[in-house]
């Protein structure tokens, strides 16, 4: 079977792109900076961004360019060993999770949109008038459901397509138009009344709160770093996968990395000042912030309801671009590995993530844990696995495979990349995961450091015995 690759060099791009730059940023973002402490939270983001998430993207391309496989062939052709395959086939499991409660949250924005274009004909959108029970009507049960399944199958339907007529050509339309509304909101918003409040709250930098909640945000900004770059779940793995040789990953990953984090910031600047000029408190609208904020504001805007059109249309884009790269993963392992049409694996998958989606959607506490501390920990873990593999496994082939089709400055930084994926990035993913489970609160932050440390090195003297070693150059 002749495996599709990207038409174009934007395509890529834009595909990559769309995948980080969708609901993670616009939905999620405001909803964890809101529940983390504003300002601190974005200083962590940030830095977790750029320290671990681009490293992590290039590890991720590297392994996906090479083996021209999906996440689980990939590792397992690689390095010779069905155990790393395994490893690799975890990814499809998240991408499965990761479907399970973003396409009830497409679902929302479906919702949204719907009664949004039908508003003019009913007398006026129904969440214009009380946005707080509105959505609280509406974010689960059978109704839910419902849209979830609708969303589900627009994503479907896009990936069908296959990586050319679907995903490149869908996100070819989609990321460009989420950018210019974004950026027109943003302007506008600078007009409401009470949204200095919020940019102060999103931008004021303050050293001491960040010195005081830095331990408690980290884990959360990581996972939302890992989550709006899309690296962890095997999903940039198969993107790169497509790619053709004289692609410079470097660049790639620099241009996709920046278009994530100027939407996450663009997203903040839009969320939280209308949420201040709303009067609706940061951090207790939980996953409806988004829906509650937005939705006050247009309800006070004269031709709110075509603003609100044009919004949530444009915000269904960005969720598909995102959706289709979550479905993407475990369609290309049926594909790759079982030799499955893309048929009848966009089908398969798409009845189990119907039901797996369905029981999120009628579900609060299960939609709160999959969203929040079961995507972090599949995406730390992935990741951790996927830069384990680069930089310990692939070793010389990865540098080779970093520096094809890269500039002469790219090339000068090799070193420092694979320093960081091999040794540094791992040991900050670990201590990441035990201050998830809770570590740094009972031991401390240092004992934990320690602990990351003493993982870290236990692991790879693991792959050692297993021969499965190779040295860094």
């Amino acid at each position: 079977m002749t495996r599709e690759t990207w038409a174009t060099r934007t395509g890529f791009i834009l595909a990559a792109a769309g995948s980080a730059v969708g609901l993670g940023n616009i939905w999620r973002f405001p909803w964890m900076t809101a529940e983390n402490g504003g300002s601190a939270f974005l200083a962590v983001y940030l830095l977790v961004v750029l320290g671990v998430g681009v490293p992590g993207l290039l590890g991720e391309f590297v392994i996906g360019r090479r083996a021209r496989r999906n996440p689980m062939g990939a590792l397992r052709d690689l390095s010779g060993s069905r155990y790393w395959g395994a490893v690799g086939a975890v990814s499809a499991v998240t991408g499965v999770a990761l479907l399970s409660f973003y396409s009830v949250v497409g679902g929302w924005i479906l919702r949204y949109l719907l009664v949004s274009v039908t508003g003019p004909v009913t007398g006026g959108a129904a969440y214009l008038a009380a946005p707080g029970p509105y959505f609280q009507q509406i974010d689960f049960g059978y109704q839910a459901a419902l849209f979830h399944l609708a969303f589900l199958g627009l994503t479907g339907t896009i990936v069908l397509g296959g990586v050319r007529r679907g995903i490149e050509l869908g996100t070819k339309v989609m990321v460009p138009a989420v950018l210019v509304l974004l950026v027109g909101m943003a302007g506008w918003v600078v007009t409401q009344p009470g949204a200095v409040a919020g940019y102060q709250f999103f931008l004021g930098f303050d050293p001491a709160a960040l010195r005081a909640n830095a331990a408690s945000v980290l884990a959360p900004a990581a996972g939302q770093a890992l989550f709006t770059l899309s690296v962890g779940a095997g999903t940039m793995v198969t993107y790169a996968s497509y790619l053709g040789e004289d692609r410079s990953l470097p660049f790639d990953g620099s241009v996709i990395a920046l278009l994530n984090t100027g939407v996450g910031v663009l997203a903040g600047l839009v969320v939280f000042p209308l949420l201040f000029s709303q009067g609706v408190e940061p951090g207790t609208g939980g996953p409806g912030a988004l829906f509650v904020g937005i939705a006050g504001a247009f309800a006070a805007l004269p031709g709110g309801e075509l603003l609100a059109i044009g919004f949530f249309g444009v915000v269904t884009l960005a969720a598909l671009s995102s959706s289709i790269s979550m479905l993407e993963i475990p369609v290309a392992v049926l594909v790759d590995e079982g030799g499955w049409s893309r048929r009848r694996s966009v089908a398969t998958l798409l009845a189990l993530v119907a039901l797996t989606g369905t029981v999120t959607a009628f579900t609060p506490a299960l939609f709160d844990f999959v969203a929040g501390t079961l995507v972090d920990l599949l995406l730390t873990g992935g990741l951790l696995a996927f830069l384990l593999f680069a930089g310990w496994v692939l070793g010389p082939d990865a540098v080779e495979e970093y520096a094809t089709g890269a500039g002469a400055l790219a090339a000068r930084l090799v070193t420092p990349w694979m320093l960081a994926v091999g040794v540094g990035i791992p040991i900050f993913l670990v201590f990441t995961l035990l201050t998830t489970a809770g570590v740094d609160a009972q031991f401390g932050v240092w004992p934990t450091v320690a602990a990351a440390i003493a993982v870290v090195a236990l692991v790879l003297l693991g792959l050692r015995r297993r021969g499965v070693w190779r040295a860094v150059k």
